[in-house]
């Protein structure tokens, strides 16, 4: 559990961590530098999510030795499915990352939704769903590890 009060924002009780993969936590398939140390330390106080359609087939093994729960996404409607897991796992107690058009409804329906722009950018219907806009997965992933930093981004 994390556990935040922010001023103006008010008391956030995360329980999960959902994130998107592909131009998120990744470039071009691979995980980035730093991400596998981070995701493991949040995962000692968040459960983490990783969805994706998994555009380079790379997902699962890239997150190897991760203690995360990967969901590869079939079909259409992958912002729908996005979305619907959040609502499942309880709005109020999920912090959302992504970068593309397919998570704006993910990130508008989380607690707090994360925008990463990487290698690939950010769509700008993903930048006005988040709550934050940070340059990459890193600098996202450290505001759960220096929640002052949160806090200060998001107060009022």
């Amino acid at each position: 559990m994390f556990e935040l009060d922010i001023p103006g924002f008010g008391l956030v009780r995360l329980e999960h961590l959902v994130s998107d993969f592909t131009g998120t936590l990744s470039v071009d398939g691979k995980l980035l530098p730093e991400v596998r140390e981070q995701l493991n330390r949040i995962a000692e106080f968040l459960k983490v999510h990783i969805l994706t359609a998994d555009t380079f087939g790379k997902a699962k093994e890239e997150l190897k030795g991760i203690n995360c729960d990967i969901h590869i996404l079939t079909g259409e409607g992958h912002d729908v499915q996005k979305e619907e897991y959040v609502k499942n796992l309880g709005v109020e107690s999920v912090i959302a990352f992504g970068n593309g058009n397919n998570d704006r409804r993910m990130l508008k329906a989380a607690k707090i939704g994360i925008a990463v722009s990487e290698g690939e950018g950010c769509s700008v219907d993903a930048i006005t769903a988040a709550n934050i806009h940070v340059r990459n997965a890193i600098d996202g992933l450290d505001l759960l590890l220096n929640p002052k930093r949160l806090k200060a981004t998001l107060r009022f």
